[in-house]
């Protein structure tokens, strides 16, 4: 029998029930489930960055329902903030509906940058520069004989000019004129900065000698708009249906409130941090780096000049809802934290993917997931009453609860929608001193 990822009552299990479930999902042994309690050894942790004193745990959940490109999927989302994997998971269900979630993405092409300075003519040097690309491409291909076994490496060498007298650069710039040359290499399936700062490196003495001039930066862009990702859905208006607000109505509404982060950067910028939240919780499930991700995609927001919504909800002809989107996603399945990190490999598995392109299309996924899961609650019931809920039991936490004290105090606040810090402990101490049962 097939597996799916629509699991019911998912989120009425124990801790230890899931974990059952993920186990035979994934075909885990003792040892890789022993990863899911975070299994980071201080001598690890050590060798992966500097001063290190000690480990730092976030909750790992399980986003269920997801349907990409007719695979089921299981999620694994590491974050902090309540109602972001209930989110993904919901509107992953709605998505079903529709057929799941389709992406693509383009090839894993990372862009290298080389500045160059002290240039008499910037045309001149340009043009140096380009009839001499198959000597650079060469040049570079032989920075990591692995990648290029594996089909990847350098690709193309551009160049773009920058002058104070064309208006590129401020007035107040240190510099004139600059040529920026730009290596597009190929990473397969790396997320690639070490990859292309190494090629970049490598070039700079032969760029320097073609163009005469002087050498400054050389290092990567996560500005990754050759590595696009791109997930589409389309959400049945009858599957929006509450009991409150038909479905054709929560479809307008939707559709009404995209139109606003559309034109407004003050409500893109909340709209692409919900997408974010869903995007940012793989990455670092999967040991990438979210923060290089966060950057491309917030630059990408901003391309033509204006910040705007990175995602898209129309209606079609048969009045359903239609989603997408598109941003940049460079992602690896090999090399740095993804093969370090217990919890990173573990989260490779549980997602069944071993490519970096099938990885960014699951991401890409769960980033429309969850951005129609905020904005579909912001458009019909409010984002608060389902996110103060969950938001409650932290709430509880942090006022002393434990145990089922947790639950009671939790559920006290959300039925009062008064969740805040002072009235946890009020109803915290109030309930320690009833008679007990």
């Amino acid at each position: 029998m097939a597996r799916s990822s629509r699991i019911s009552g998912f989120y009425n299990l124990s801790a230890a029930e899931r974990r059952h479930i993920i186990v035979d999902w994934a075909e885990l042994t003792q040892e890789d489930a022993a990863a899911l309690d975070g299994a980071l050894a201080l001598g690890q942790a050590e060798k992966m960055i500097e001063n290190v004193v000690g480990t730092y745990a976030l909750p790992m959940g399980i986003a269920t329902n997801f349907l990409v490109n007719g695979k089921d999927v299981l999620v694994p989302m590491v974050i902090e903030e309540p109602s972001v994997v209930a989110g993904a998971s919901l509107a992953a269900k709605l998505a079903r509906a529709g057929g799941g979630f389709h992406a693509e993405t383009t090839e894993a092409l990372m862009i290298g940058q080389i500045q160059v300075l002290d240039l008499d003519d910037l045309q001149e040097a340009a043009a140096r520069i380009l009839a001499r690309k198959q000597e650079l491409l060469d040049l570079a291909n032989t920075t990591d004989p692995v990648v290029v076994s594996l089909h990847g490496g350098a690709r193309d060498v551009e160049v773009r000019l920058f002058s104070r007298g064309r208006g590129d650069l401020l007035p107040e710039s240190p510099v004139g004129a600059m040529l920026l040359v730009h290596l597009i290499y190929d990473c397969r399936d790396a997320m690639g900065a070490n990859t292309v700062n190494t090629a970049c490196e490598a070039l700079a003495p032969l760029v320097a000698e073609i163009t005469g001039g002087r050498v400054n930066l050389r290092i990567l862009s996560n500005l990754a708009d050759r590595r696009l990702a791109r997930a589409r859905c389309v959400i049945p208006a009858k599957a929006l249906e509450t009991s409150g607000i038909p479905g054709g109505l929560a479809v307008r509404r939707i559709a009404e409130a995209d139109a606003l982060a559309a034109v407004d950067p003050y409500r893109a910028a909340t709209h692409n941090k919900g997408i974010m939240n869903g995007i940012d919780a793989v990455v670092i499930a999967t040991g990438n780096d979210w923060r290089a991700v966060e950057a491309g995609a917030h630059a990408y927001a901003a391309r033509d000049g204006r910040y705007r919504s990175l995602s898209t909800w129309s209606v079609n002809e048969e009045g359903d809802l239609v989603g997408s989107l598109e941003l940049p996603l460079a992602l690896g399945t090999v090399g740095g934290a993804t093969r370090v990190h217990p919890a990173a490999r573990l989260a490779l598995r549980i997602l069944g993917v071993s490519k970096s392109r099938d990885l960014a299309e699951i991401v890409v996924a769960v980033g429309l997931a969850q951005n129609l899961a905020a904005i579909r609650a912001l458009a019909t019931e409010g984002i608060q009453r389902g996110h103060m809920a969950l938001h409650a039991r932290q709430v509880a936490i942090a006022a002393g609860a434990v145990g089922s004290e947790v639950d009671r105090v939790a559920a006290a606040m959300a039925e009062e929608r008064t969740v805040r810090g002072d009235r946890a402990l009020e109803l915290l101490a109030a309930l320690r001193q009833s008679p007990k049962p």
